[in-house]
């Protein structure tokens, strides 16, 4: 037990109409601070875009995840949140917001590894 660590994490939907509040998992943010740990993994499903909005294209969405995962990383193309702290940027991420890429609810647990956790997390819900 002593080797396991706090960490959070996020499901990313895909809401092209917030207004209707219908959406699909795309994604998974993992947040540990004792390993100092900030990650996203996303999948788009085409067909399930294509379903929800036949306006926004999957490059476009991509585009945006793309964004996230520079700011995860901390990368300088990540804009002046990429520079946060890494609890910073995943508050940033993690908080509510009316676009169509959004977050859950944030949820914690503890893990040995936050890299399996991101894997496994993403595995139940976005495939």
């Amino acid at each position: 037990m002593q080797d396991k660590v706090t960490f959070e994490y996020a499901i990313v939907r895909f809401m092209p109409k917030v207004e209707r509040e219908e959406f699909f998992n795309i994604g998974v943010i993992v947040f540990s601070k004792r390993k100092k740990y900030l990650d996203i993994k996303y999948h788009i499903n085409p067909k399930k875009l294509e379903a929800f909005s036949c306006e926004i294209t999957l490059e476009e969405v991509t585009k945006y995840l793309k964004a996230w995962e520079s700011i995860c990383k901390g990368a300088p193309h990540g804009g002046a949140i990429g520079e946060f702290e890494v609890s910073d940027r995943f508050r940033w991420l993690a908080a509510s917001k009316s676009t169509m890429i959004l977050c859950s609810p944030t949820h914690t647990g503890l893990c040995d590894n936050p890299q399996q956790e991101l894997d496994d997390i993403f595995e139940k819900n976005v495939l």
